[in-house]
């Protein structure tokens, strides 16, 4: 074997012992480690939000997203794993995203929370409102799309997480359209409400809501009214409602309708707003002699403009007075008038008499309006003076016979 053919075999040899070195060889394909799952979960009825900790999680943040609040985003600590959203509406749908470092790798997960049944199912126009003070009623339509088996219940929760079903439903054809119940005065300040059904023909979708107590409470009418009156005003006064809470003056406001009776004139009533802040007292102008009167009040949160009942009428005033002051003022004026026409009537005869002048013989420009008879004006007489009058008669002389 040559030396040519020896250094070929050697470089062969020394190629293939390079090529299976570790650094060469060919290393399996990686795959990229899987996103471990949070395993979210959420409870409807304490609206709360949980997910899976682990040893190495660090919590960052949750979020909601609905149609009603928008974006709502909680700031979570280190080592917490649940989170909750008191103002949560969930019957229109809502979505969570839940964020965490899981050893030194962030990691967002989603979930959708729907509203599970069918279309329309669900209660419709669910409204509720306190009155006197401790009683609140709710009602709601049937769903257009409610199977006619169907049947709706109420529940109840206030800010303590106490729960209350309706003691007493108010049916329409065997449905439960409303509810009524009593103890209103002992809830908070918001309770959440929600109106479920069941049927066996379908699944019926829920209907929650949040309301805050001090936007749908009617106000009881106000008590003890009084009315004192002098010779040119009359003052109104009154207490304030009572309420489910303990409420200032300033939180109320009211109208007072003024009516006086048997009036016949159109804006025979008068409808007054005060304020609570004015102290619970309006001052009515009505000068004497006055008409009887009525007054009704009623009350409001000075916000919201909830109207409550009108008290029982108040009334004021003699009654002695006629429906209307048009006839009086008429025969004022007449009465006027006609002393005006009668003074002016004895001015002219008595005192109105022109003072006489002489008579201008120089000028042309005269006329027999101008001129004055004096035989016309004759000196009066004094009473009391005599003039004698002597009638001289000449007598002649006669002769006497011897």
């Amino acid at each position: 074997m040559g030396p040519l053919v020896k250094s070929i075999l050697v470089m062969v040899l020394l190629d293939s012992a390079f090529l299976l070195t570790p650094e060469h060889q060919d290393l399996p394909t990686t795959e990229p480690i899987p996103s471990p799952s949070l395993n979210i979960k959420f409870d409807p009825w304490r609206r709360n939000l949980t997910w899976d900790c682990r040893e190495n999680t660090t919590s960052i943040q949750c979020v909601m997203i609905s149609n009603e609040n928008g974006e709502v985003i909680k700031k979570l600590k280190e080592k917490e794993c649940h989170c909750t959203f008191q103002d949560a509406i969930l019957h229109e749908g809502i979505e969570f995203m839940v964020t965490v470092n899981i050893s030194q790798r962030q990691i967002t997960e989603k979930m959708f929370y729907s509203n599970p049944g069918g279309k329309d199912t669900g209660a419709q126009n669910v409204s509720c409102f306190i009155y006197n003070v401790d009683f609140m009623n709710c009602t709601w339509a049937k769903g257009p799309a409610a199977p006619d088996d169907v049947q709706y219940f109420l529940y109840i929760q206030d800010l303590k997480r106490r729960e209350r079903h309706c003691p007493r439903y108010v049916k329409d054809a065997g449905t439960h359209v409303g509810c009524h119940l009593e103890g209103a005065s002992e809830l908070f300040s918001h309770i959440y409400i929600v109106v479920n059904g069941t049927s066996q023909k379908a699944d019926i979708q829920f209907f929650d809501k949040l309301l805050m107590l001090k936007k749908i409470e009617i106000y009881n009418p106000p008590r003890n009214i009084t009315v004192h009156c002098n010779r040119s005003h009359c003052l109104i006064q009154w207490e304030k409602p009572r309420t489910r809470l303990r409420l200032p003056n300033s939180e109320f406001q009211y109208q007072l309708d003024i009516h006086r009776q048997n009036s016949m004139e159109h804006g025979g009533n008068q409808l007054v707003e005060v304020f609570g802040t004015s102290g619970n007292k309006y001052n009515f102008l009505s000068p004497q002699p006055r008409a009887r009167h009525t007054v009704q009040i009623r009350a409001a949160d000075y916000r919201i403009l909830l109207w409550g009942a009108w008290s029982h009428p108040a009334e004021f005033g003699s009654g002695e007075w006629g429906p209307s002051n048009v006839p009086i003022y008429v025969l004022v004026i007449l009465g006027t008038l006609f002393c005006v026409l009668v003074l002016s009537f004895i001015f002219k005869r008595f005192v109105g008499t022109p003072i006489p002048r002489i008579k201008d013989k120089l000028s042309n420009n005269h006329t027999t309006d101008d001129e004055i008879i004096w035989e016309k004006f004759t000196v009066a007489t004094a009473k009391g003076d005599y003039e004698e009058i002597l009638a001289v008669r000449e007598v002649g002389e006669s002769t006497a016979s011897v």
